[in-house]
């Protein structure tokens, strides 16, 4: 007895540690496309004083208002790994989650060696079972619910109705205290697919308890505490689940008819899982089409082989494991998702699969080998060994996959390439890493696919802003807008695109428009809280950062804030300056540089883009002393000093260049015509300073500020123009129009 004990714990810890190899270079993964919404930037959970708030307020789970379901066991944990790793530490997150999936292995094989006991009690059956919960251990198609951290709420229902069941099946004795419901209950506060459980425990004493006379009577009864608790429970949960809440925009038929088609491609998956990927381009079907038929003959096909394999005691392990697999499946099956399939979603049903297909194969090879042919048995026992090898290391690639954002969705776009989101999500890692013109690529080539997504334009949006093109940019945040008008994203990205350019008017009115959509996102209280001092409203910038330490008291921003609201104030206005002369608006630079200076009156890089600036508007006196006051407060700023010396040069011998005022006007009327007013500005200026009583040049100076509506300095050289030419018509349609745009309010 003593060997067969230490067998069974070798097995185990062998099994154990198998699992714990394959899943070794996963423990540093990064977060990954829903982590970021409930982890990443959810404050709820970096603080355990708000675990109750996780039972009573569903939109503590995400900062998304449409993602927000009840799911209070899942943030309990997850405040607990941020507490653990003093913060967004990916290590403690994944420890917890892979800590579950080995238990949950565990749970599996005494299910399971409870199930195989009641039809042919043996020693062996510890074995079979271990090897049937290690083959699901080792399946790269858990790969995605292990690596996933926000999906541990599968591996938490799915446990907890592995866990229930075992309770039921080798602990009857406990069956009146109703302990076997803790787990259930536990899931269900995990994930709503554990509401199998009841229709599982109905089946397994069906199946392998009740007699031939009352078997779906007493099945009815021993189910009834069960079926009544989950019904309470999914009647609470739709209760507690916000009606932001938004599941699918899927249409429902198109939903279900795809559904046995996935069953179908998962069926085949965990024998051979070449489908394996992040986000699917597996579309809808629109009507019956071959895909579908094959899906509905597939049902059809599984529900007649469990019904004939009930028949038999011996097969009835077989025939629970296949009805598990569709009882499973049924809660993704019926209620239409965002996508028609999911890897995780394959996560509890293969539960059953493991049991069927392990007990299938032993049966098998009873058949085929006699007991004293051990060297078949032990060649189908190696056999099957260096199969699950291979599923491991099938496992062990997939971690490798999901290491980081840019793997995880390089993979996707080679397996999925007309999946909008998947190119879309692989453009940001580009993004994200700098090379603009790259992600800009597959965000054009996600529009083929997905023309009216709005998280899409908002990406286009942000890369045509980083890349300077302006009109573009504007467009793709409009669109967002308006095809999510609720949304809070498109609003806060624009906003933050606005304050980036240095227009804080728009851009304070966008992110107060996000925020009063979405009060819950840190990144749009943040931006807010910077956008409101920078605008000069101290008080609702210093209301926004006591709201922000309410409810996560270490956000640095908030602190820094209430310590020194000016505090990086005078480099945002120096960087708007450089980005407004980097773009020609050669006023906006000054009038930017201009803010820094009223911040400090010393700040030598203000003064240096001041010089920039009036030199290109071809006023070099003032560009040099502009660039004297720069080095006057900061003597090495070389920069300043090369600046400083060209301008002289070019002062002291202004036709060194050997253009004419009258090249210089032709070259400043194409440039007008071209749409570059500032440049063209510049080139009239330079004029102006080889012939400073040129008429035309003056006019070409308020035709430009014209252009950019900049009615005042327009007015002033029309006028200039005027005065040195009289009679100069053209001048004073340009005056006229400057002046109506003017009291008109024209901006």
């Amino acid at each position: 007895m003593n060997a067969v004990k230490h067998q069974r714990s070798f097995w185990t810890i062998a099994a154990v540690c198998a699992v714990c190899l394959t899943y070794a270079n996963s423990f540093h993964n990064g977060f990954h496309f829903d982590d970021y919404h409930t982890i990443v930037d959810n404050p709820s959970i970096r603080s355990l004083r708000n675990v109750p708030r996780f039972f009573t307020d569903a939109a503590t789970f995400s900062v998304l208002p449409a993602n927000r379901t009840y799911r209070p066991m899942v943030s309990t944990t997850l405040a607990f790994d941020y507490w653990l790793g003093h913060g967004l530490n990916p290590l403690y997150f994944h420890l917890g989650t892979f800590l579950f999936f080995l238990l949950q292995i565990v749970a599996m094989q005494a299910l399971f060696r409870g199930i195989l006991d009641r039809v042919a009690p043996g020693e062996p059956n510890g074995v079979i079972a271990g090897l049937a919960a290690l083959w699901y251990g080792l399946h790269p198609a858990m790969a995605e619910t292990v690596n996933y951290v926000i999906q541990r709420g599968d591996i938490y229902s799915t446990l907890g109705v592995v866990a229930a069941l075992a309770l039921y099946v080798r602990a009857p004795r406990l069956r009146r205290t109703g302990l076997y419901l803790v787990p259930f209950v536990l899931a269900m506060l995990s994930k709503p697919p554990a509401i199998v459980f009841p229709v599982l425990l109905f089946a397994w004493v069906a199946m392998f308890e009740a007699g031939d006379g009352a078997r779906l009577r007493t099945a009815a009864v021993r189910a009834m505490p069960a079926a009544l608790v989950g019904v309470g429970l999914m009647v609470f949960e739709a209760a507690m689940t916000p009606k932001t809440f938004v599941a699918s925009t899927l249409p429902k038929s198109d939903y279900l008819l795809t559904q046995p088609f996935v069953l179908l491609r998962e069926f085949g998956t965990f024998f051979l899982p070449v489908h394996l990927n992040a986000d699917t381009d597996l579309q809808a079907f629109h009507s019956l089409n071959a895909e579908a038929l094959w899906g509905f003959l597939f049902v059809a096909a599984l529900i007649a082989l469990t019904a004939f394999l009930a028949r038999r005691s011996v097969t009835r392990p077989i025939a629970f494991g296949l009805l598990w697999f569709l009882v499973a499946s049924l809660p993704t099956s019926l209620y239409p998702l965002a996508e028609v399939e999911n890897d995780h979603r394959m996560f509890m049903p293969f539960v059953g699969l493991a049991l069927a297909v392990v007990w299938a194969g032993t049966l098998l090879l009873e058949q085929v080998a006699a007991p004293e042919n051990r060297a078949l048995r032990r060649s189908a026992v190696a056999g099957f060994l260096v199969l699950l090898g291979a599923y491991a290391w099938g496992a062990h690639v997939r971690n490798r996959v999901w290491r980081t954002e840019e793997s995880l969705w390089l993979d996707d776009v080679q397996k999925c390439p007309h999946n909008g989101r998947g190119l879309m999500q692989y453009g940001l890692t580009q993004m994200n890493l700098g090379r603009y013109q790259v992600a800009r690529e597959y965000f054009l080539r996600a529009l083929r696919y997905t023309p009216n997504y709005p998280t899409l334009e908002i990406n286009l949006g942000v890369v045509n802003h980083v890349l300077g093109n302006a009109a573009e940019a504007q467009a793709h945040f409009l669109r967002a807008i308006q095809l999510a008008p609720s949304d809070d994203e498109p609003h806060f990205y624009y906003g933050r695109a606005l304050l980036d350019d240095g227009d804080l008017d728009e851009a304070v009115q966008q992110l107060r428009l996000a925020w009063r959509l979405n009060p819950a996102r840190p990144a749009t209280r943040n931006l807010l809280l910077r956008a409101d001092a920078l605008h000069g409203d101290t008080a609702a910038a210093q209301a926004l950062a006591r709201q922000t330490l309410a409810l996560d008291p270490g956000d640095p921003q908030a602190s820094a804030f209430l310590r020194d609201p000016n505090a990086g104030a005078e480099s945002y206005w120096i960087n708007a300056s450089l980005k407004r002369y980097q773009q020609q608006d050669y006023p906006g630079c000054l009038r930017f540089a201009q803010r820094a200076l009223a911040l400090d009156g010393r700040s030598a890089l203000a003064w240096n883009n001041i010089g920039a600036a009036e030199a290109a508007m071809g006023d070099l006196p003032a560009a040099i002393e502009a660039e004297r006051h720069a080095l006057q407060w900061q003597p090495g700023l070389a920069i300043a000093r090369n600046n400083l010396a060209d301008y002289e040069q070019r002062q002291a011998h202004p036709a060194a260049s050997g253009a004419t005022p009258e090249d210089l006007l032709n070259l400043s009327l194409r440039l007008n015509q071209a749409g570059q007013y500032a440049a063209s500005i510049a080139a009239a200026r330079q004029a102006l300073r080889l012939r400073p009583g040129y008429a035309e040049a003056w006019n070409n100076v308020a035709a430009g500020y014209a252009a950019m509506k900049e009615w005042d300095a327009a007015i002033a050289a029309a006028r200039q123009a005027i005065r040195l030419k009289p009679d100069f018509q053209l001048a004073k349609n340009n005056l006229a129009w400057a002046e109506a745009q003017k009291q008109l309010g024209v901006h």
